[in-house]
């Protein structure tokens, strides 16, 4: 990263934590933040499997004073595009203002003798501003079971613009640690009446 301070540092050192081409990720993420401050970040690693291939994909959030950003890297096997495995790198930068939605669930385990400050055994973080939505659709019936009018469709519209879950389990408890301190530090920065 450009700058030297503590923020950036500690993103540096997350990143290549992740163990996944931290060198391409580190790159991505400081063409986006540019010479802003970062205020919080989170990395987030994730390891999926899809038929006999493994794949790893690594999200990277980080909150400036001005701007959200978001960062994915996806790695690809070799296809009829490419003869060799390779990686697709995208940012995206929202205006904090264009944030409308900053959704922190948090999964506990035995609520009844829950103590304030214990950590979520998961926490899912789920960011709208908008760039995209999910239309879920389904036919509409009346309270009549012999009825065979048509009465059109119902359905509900979400924001769906970025979800992410992290656990205790899979994550280890830090990264649950910073998933819940960038989700406040976002959501502090949404309610700035200045924004």
């Amino acid at each position: 990263m450009a700058k030297t301070s503590t923020t950036t540092q500690g993103l540096r050192a997350a990143i290549e934590r992740s163990g996944y081409y931290p060198a391409l990720v580190a790159e991505a993420v400081e063409a986006a933040v540019g010479g802003e401050a970062i205020k919080s970040y989170l990395v987030h690693q994730e390891t999926t499997f899809d038929a006999n291939e493994v794949r790893r994909h690594v999200t990277v959030l980080v909150l400036t004073g001005n701007r959200f950003i978001v960062s994915h890297t996806d790695e690809q096997a070799a296809d009829t595009t490419s003869p060799t495995p390779y990686a697709t790198t995208s940012t995206e930068s929202v205006k904090i203002g264009r944030i409308s939605s900053v959704v922190l669930s948090r999964v506990v385990a035995n609520p009844e003798s829950y103590t304030p400050g214990t950590l979520p055994r998961e926490v899912v973080l789920t960011i709208g501003w908008g760039a995209v939505s999910r239309i879920d659709l389904e036919p509409a019936a009346c309270g009549d079971p012999n009825c065979e009018a048509d009465h059109g469709y119902t359905g509900s519209s979400t924001a769906d613009d970025l979800s992410l879950r992290v656990s205790e389990a899979g994550d280890g408890p830090e990264t649950v640690r910073q998933a819940l301190a960038f989700a406040q530090s976002l959501s502090e920065a949404t309610a700035d009446p200045a924004r």
